[in-house]
């Protein structure tokens, strides 16, 4: 038998009879190893032409193409839902499978985590697992009313459904100045804690806007600190509770001596960065976390992504 008839005939009995591998090999007496050689081939020289009927197509192309512009590992990007109230719950859904293929791949010994909407829809879709040798960790203070916005709840949430160590960090998202915020982290009960922060496998965070639509503009900024103040400073929004220009640099602004939050430079040490986040409120900060590379993995919706690959 010739080259070319062996792979149209082992082409022909995996995608048409849907024979595997193994069968293939015996029927053909071939290894494994040579059916899987021939059956690349086909696709390679069009005697195979893969093509897809559904609309998961595009979301796929998008991850594709979104991995490849701004450098990410992975990407995640769900349909958009026609009611934007569900936007949170959908991409809540996507994080949630994402990130639990990425714990069965990586088998990450500590998980560090935000808050918000979407962090709090991700904890309510993610499938109960057993991985009590990993610890969950706050990273960010945060405040201590609503369940998208304490920091507490996110945290308690993550580490009952995998079964998994709770590590809260007790403390305000900012506070009163840069010199009250020394004097909390360099406290003896905070200092390790602080530092373990960035010692984490994996982190998982939103970014913030800043319009209405953010808690931390509803909730979060202390007193005497408005949003009108940050955007003249030219915040977009903000990564764990620092406000970041287009570019994704902290802009100069009192605030970002309050937060209680890693530095970027140290937060940029952690090997696998997601960021799960979507709307067009967000495409501001989304665009310059992502820019400014604070991602390595980036979870989304259709259109949000579209925007980002058009800018």
């Amino acid at each position: 038998m010739e080259l070319h008839e062996m792979k149209i005939r082992a082409a022909w009995l995996y995608h048409v009879e849907g024979l595997t591998q193994a069968q293939i090999a015996e029927r053909m007496t071939l290894t494994r190893r040579r059916v899987n050689e021939l059956l690349a081939a086909a696709v390679e020289e069009g005697i195979v032409r893969v093509s897809f009927a559904s609309p998961l197509t595009a979301s796929i192309e998008l991850e594709s193409r979104l991995c490849e512009r701004f450098g990410l590992e992975g990407a995640v990007v769900v349909p958009t839902p026609a009611d934007s109230r569900l936007l949170h719950q959908a991409i809540g859904r996507g994080a949630a499978a994402y990130l639990g293929r990425l714990i069965q791949a990586r088998r990450p010994r500590s998980i560090g985590v935000g808050w918000g909407a979407t962090l709090r829809e991700t904890v309510s879709h993610m499938t109960p697992a057993s991985e009590p040798q990993i610890e969950v960790r706050s990273m960010m203070g945060g405040l201590a009313r609503g369940s998208e916005i304490n920091t507490f709840e996110i945290v308690r949430g993550f580490a009952q459904v995998l079964k998994a160590e709770c590590h809260y960090f007790l403390a305000p998202i900012y506070a009163e100045s840069p010199q009250s915020r020394e004097a909390i982290i360099s406290q003896s009960v905070f200092e390790g804690i602080f530092r373990k922060t960035c010692e984490v496998d994996i982190s998982f965070l939103s970014v913030g806007d800043m319009t209405r639509q953010s808690l931390q503009v509803r909730y979060g900024l202390p007193a005497g600190t408005d949003v009108e103040s940050l955007a003249m400073a030219g915040a977009v929004g903000d990564l764990l509770g620092h406000y970041l220009d287009s570019n994704g640099n902290p802009v100069d602004h009192p605030l970002n001596g309050k937060v209680i939050a890693p530095a970027l430079a140290d937060y940029r040490g952690i090997p696998c960065r997601i960021i799960a986040s979507g709307g067009l409120h967000k495409q501001a900060i989304l665009r310059a976390a992502i820019r400014a590379g604070l991602a390595t993995s980036l979870v989304t919706d259709e259109e949000s992504a579209k925007l980002l690959l058009s800018a």
